[in-house]
């Protein structure tokens, strides 16, 4: 199932060539980042399919929309996704990495979105390690991106009154947000996403902004049982899927 495109209600997502497919993380932070401050600019890191910066684009009336993808492959099929949108005049996909991507290039971002890679790899690297192809490991594990690195350079890439999002880990929350706090990036949102209202926070969505305010704090559950979603979870994706 997960090698056939994926339709949205506005656009269609090629998957096949990509090693993570289109999952719940994405098209939560897809979803969920404000778009208040009305950004004119928008950047993906990480971008995968594209599905994040397809979502933006139907979200938004930004005049660009670019993403950065490391994996070939997965570059290419972002690339067509994007090209067979209705948006492919705003949406352009980078060959390459961002620490690549925010020394040579003189750009800045009113928005900036990655959903991470966050898994980390086996220091024995072993069965595990030669079992996980090149590509899927690029895609899941944190020494392709550190977290530091992806906040400096989110840092460094974002305009003076932009906003960064992003989703972590719950476990990881609290070293994110002092790693973005040490580049002068400060927590103006938080949600904490658990899949059911009895089992634990397994996600944050997190913002961060230059500017130091009050923390906006919301939780999210996904399910009431499985395949019954919750009316908030349906509200904030429900512009998404076919089926909700």
């Amino acid at each position: 199932m997960s090698q056939l495109p994926f339709q949205f209600k506005q656009f269609k997502v090629h998957q096949d060539q990509c090693a993570m497919k289109i999952g719940t993380d994405g098209v939560l932070l897809g979803a969920w980042c404000s778009l208040n401050h009305e950004p004119k600019t928008i950047l993906d890191i990480g971008a995968g399919t594209g599905i994040i910066a397809l979502q933006l684009a139907q979200r938004s009336s930004a005049s660009t929309i670019d993403a950065l993808e490391i994996d070939g492959l997965a570059h290419e099929q972002c690339t067509h996704n994007f090209e067979h949108s209705s948006w492919g005049n705003r949406l352009f996909c980078y060959h390459g990495s961002v620490q690549e991507f925010a020394s040579e290039m003189d750009l800045k971002y009113d928005l900036i979105v990655s959903n991470p890679p966050f898994f980390k790899a086996p220091k024995n690297s072993g069965s595990q390690t030669e079992k996980t192809s090149q590509e899927r490991a690029t895609a899941r594990f944190t020494d392709t991106l550190p977290f530091e690195h992806l906040v400096v350079c989110a840092a460094h890439l974002l305009s003076e009154n932009g906003v960064f999002a992003t989703i972590v880990p719950y476990q990881d929350t609290a070293s994110f947000i002092e790693i973005a706090r040490q580049s002068k990036l400060f927590n103006s949102r938080i949600c904490k996403v658990r899949g059911t209202k009895t089992s634990k926070v397994k996600r944050c969505l997190l913002e961060f902004s230059p500017h130091q305010s009050k923390t906006i704090s919301q939780e999210l559950t996904i399910e009431i049982s499985r395949h019954n979603y919750t009316q908030e979870y349906k509200n904030l994706v429900r512009d998404f899927y076919v089926k909700m």
